[in-house]
């Protein structure tokens, strides 16, 4: 299958059929992640067991594209540590970004359907969004925007800048 066709295939899908949908109550860590650009809206909420992510949810107002990254990116690090987590969420932006060469050594596997929002500058801070938010929520920050100061495409994320 075309890697187009696949990555349409894969949006379509986790729009329709979001993955951890929904609101996670008594959480023990939760974060907003805004996109004041295109309206993209979402609050990360997850319980740590020990340091492994034991329960994670999304909800919010969000495009297409943002919902399917949203919706992957919660099967991937559910069961993970804070750590692998960590490691998922550079990846994932390094790849957004064109930093990372999906064809060699990562952790991403299926993710890897978004390689090709690198070449849709517009589409790349709706695609990483969750996963900046995801980022917050386990450093107990309540809230991140794409603009201005806040802007997470700017931010160093981990030890990288």
């Amino acid at each position: 299958m075309h890697t187009q066709s696949l990555y349409q295939e894969v949006i379509l899908d986790h729009n329709r059929k979001p993955r951890n949908y929904g609101v996670l109550d008594h959480a023990s860590h939760h974060a907003v992640g805004h996109n004041p650009l295109c309206g993209d809206r979402l609050e990360i909420a997850l319980n740590l067991d020990g340091e492994h992510i034991d329960r994670i949810t999304f909800h919010g107002e969000s495009c297409a594209i943002c919902k399917a990254s949203a919706s992957m990116m919660t099967a991937a690090v559910k069961g993970k540590t804070r750590a692998d987590a960590e490691i998922l969420i550079q990846e994932f932006r390094d790849m957004a970004l064109g930093k990372l060469d999906p064809s060699g050594q990562h952790h991403l596997g299926r993710l890897t359907v978004f390689a090709g929002v690198r070449d849709l500058p517009t589409r790349v801070k709706c695609a990483i969004l969750p996963w900046h938010t995801l980022h917050a929520a386990l450093n107990s920050v309540t809230s991140i925007s794409t603009e201005a100061a806040d802007d997470p495409m700017h931010a160093p994320v981990g030890g990288a800048s």
